[in-house]
């Protein structure tokens, strides 16, 4: 039978494994001190005593944008001002009576029993604020929040009600047209500033790999060579650190299993399939229901091919957008869902390019008038296999 202790063995690649996690976040974040210098002047009111503005901060899976925001934060509450900054994940406290309940019970003292409804967290929030103190809610993956609109109105109206002390709103998404969905009375209140964070270029993943690998493995463990075919497949493939880190992670697992004293070029290249597979299924996982559906025609038009698939060289693989929307709204009516309209349509494929999930072009002239183009960004046959599981086909 076996042991614990023939698995307990010391390590010949890591040092410090914990250091390829995507929630690590070391001393010095490169090729980021641009945002990190502006999200610190946007919050400085807040040590001064007056209400900072709210901040939606957009970008890629991968960009930084929870670690920037976590590292700032760190410094704030380092400050030993009377506000306050709280970080909640949306994916977790998803509605707003879990978002104010969380906060208050970081705050306030008995508020921690159960049965409270969200007009007593809320009242208890101006409480708290009326004391002349600032508070900032930092929401990550905001558009996962449900009731949304209440959510928002909730927090941005509360500063009617207060003389002194205010409330503010750092959201954070990876989706730049999260406001289009927005009620207009929501859009008017939220009255937010804009960061977007870009991918990282291969240069710039070259150097967080270096840093991070040089905190997490022995000495010696890994090539430069290694570490630059992991940015190089990173870059070309979306910019996302995380990725890369993952990569990394599973390359030395993979050296590790086999019982090798290094990771090489091959262990590199083994994880960056395991990786992308691993990766696609989360982001898919994480999309709204309507944005999978229209993924989900997207992949299966790629699979039988539509009568305009194929149409001009250099364009093989594309299909049109009128194609994939006539697709998902077959789709919609099979599983009983109703469609959403034209335009919510082509944001959720801008949403869907931005993570990376399918790639458009405009076709130009010439070919039914001027239309986008869609390819699927990753293999058709796997998006297709966990669709038809995700809606019971």
């Amino acid at each position: 039978m076996p042991s614990f202790g023939e698995f307990a063995s010391p390590s010949r690649i890591f040092r410090d494994r914990d250091v390829l996690s995507p929630h690590f976040i070391p001393n010095t974040l490169y090729f980021r001190e641009h945002q990190i210098r502006e999200l610190m002047s946007i919050l400085v009111p807040a040590l001064q005593g007056k209400k900072p503005r709210n901040l939606m901060i957009y970008g890629k899976t991968g960009t930084g944008k929870t670690c920037v925001t976590k590292h700032v934060a760190k410094k704030f509450e380092e400050e030993g001002s009377s506000a306050k900054i709280l970080y909640i994940n949306c994916r977790m406290y998803n509605k707003p009576y879990r978002i104010l309940s969380k906060a208050m019970k970081s705050l306030a003292d008995g508020v921690d029993k159960q049965g409270y409804g969200l007009s007593f967290y809320y009242d208890k929030m101006l409480e708290w604020c009326r004391e002349g103190r600032q508070l900032i809610l930092i929401l990550d993956e905001i558009d996962m929040a449900k009731s949304i609109d209440e959510l928002i109105y909730t927090l941005t109206r509360a500063n009617d009600e207060l003389g002194k002390g205010g409330v503010s709103l750092i959201g954070i998404s990876n989706r730049l047209t999260f406001k289009d969905g927005l009620d207009p009375r929501s859009k008017s209140s939220l009255y937010e500033r804009a960061m977007i964070f870009p991918p990282y270029t291969a240069s710039e993943l070259q150097k967080i790999l270096q840093q991070r690998a040089e905190m997490a493995f022995k000495d010696n463990v890994i090539s430069a060579g290694a570490i630059n075919l992991a940015s190089a497949f990173t870059a070309q493939d979306s910019g996302d650190a995380r990725y890369a880190l993952k990569m990394l992670s599973r390359a030395a697992e993979l050296a590790e299993e086999r019982g090798l004293s290094k990771i090489s070029d091959s262990e590199v290249k083994e994880a960056r399939d395991v990786v992308e597979t691993d990766l696609v299924k989360e982001a898919v996982d994480k999309l709204p229901e309507h944005l999978q559906l229209v993924l989900y025609a997207v992949a299966r038009l790629t699979l039988s091919g539509s009568r305009y698939a194929r149409f001009e060289e250099g364009k093989d693989g594309y299909l049109f957008s009128g194609d994939v929307y006539e697709d998902y709204a077959e789709l919609c009516s099979k599983l009983g869902k109703q469609s959403k309209t034209a335009r919510s349509y082509r944001s959720y494929l801008g949403d869907l390019e931005m993570l990376g999930l399918v790639t458009t072009v405009e076709s130009g002239k010439g070919i039914r008038g001027h239309t986008k183009l869609i390819k699927l960004g990753h293999t058709p046959q796997e998006t297709v296999s966990m669709m038809k599981q995700k809606f019971g086909e």
